[in-house]
């Protein structure tokens, strides 16, 4: 195994379903993708789709400088369910220098522990769990991400309620609190929105803005 000397967008190490899903989706969007894993079969799985996959059995400095990982602009440690190994491969990655040092977390007290060392954390389960309540309980939502604080991104289906009107006349950012930032109308995605644009029954936007904001606009749309 050489060291890789390219610059590559994203690493990826471990290759659990999280892992494995990411570093999927990366490559099918086209990015370059480095992976390490210790299990030779999940690393033949992979190596098709990505750049460059490498089965390593340690996580130490030394074989993940070998690996190129030093190289990757974004790394990934998706080891979470391995708390000590998670730490100290995350501290390894960072002490190599990448510039964005992303871990996943499976617990408030491991993210803290990632987040001290100088690491982004994320939690896959709860995030899940988080996405998926917001849906069952916001019924015009199509999908919802959470952004820092309180806010969040939401998609939702409009009603007959607005149909015709513009958001000028609606006086839509000052009324509800909330910013278009995209709509969908059958084929066409419209990302220049302007006060004058008509919205149809059945257009699909995409809004920020509190999540109190948001549910306030879906139940204006049920009544």
């Amino acid at each position: 195994m050489s060291n890789y000397q390219a610059s590559i967008a994203f690493g990826v190490i471990g290759l659990g379903r999280f892992g494995f899903s990411l570093a999927e989706t990366l490559a099918d969007n086209g990015q370059e993708v480095l992976v390490l894993d210790n299990n030779e079969s999940k690393v033949k799985l992979i190596q098709e789709k990505v750049r460059q996959a490498f089965l390593v059995h340690q996580q130490d400095k030394a074989t993940l400088e070998e690996a190129g990982i030093q190289n990757c602009g974004t790394v990934i440690i998706c080891i979470g369910e391995h708390v000590e190994a998670s730490i100290l491969t995350t501290l390894n990655v960072i002490e190599l220098g990448v510039p964005r040092v992303i871990a996943k977390a499976i617990s408030p007290e491991h993210g803290r522990v990632l987040e001290k060392i100088g690491a982004e954390v994320v939690y896959p389960e709860r995030d899940r769990a988080i996405r998926l309540a917001n849906t069952l309980t916001s019924p015009r939502a199509l999908d919802s991400i959470d952004l820092s604080g309180h806010y969040s991104i939401s998609e939702i289906r409009l009603s007959e309620k607005l149909n015709g009107k513009s958001l000028l006349e609606l006086e839509f950012r000052q009324r509800f609190g909330l910013n278009i930032i995209a709509l969908v109308r059958g084929n066409e995605t419209i990302v220049e929105i302007t006060p004058e644009l008509r919205l149809q029954t059945n257009d699909l936007i995409a809004v920020v803005g509190t999540r109190e904001n948001i549910q306030k606009f879906e139940r204006r749309l049920s009544f």
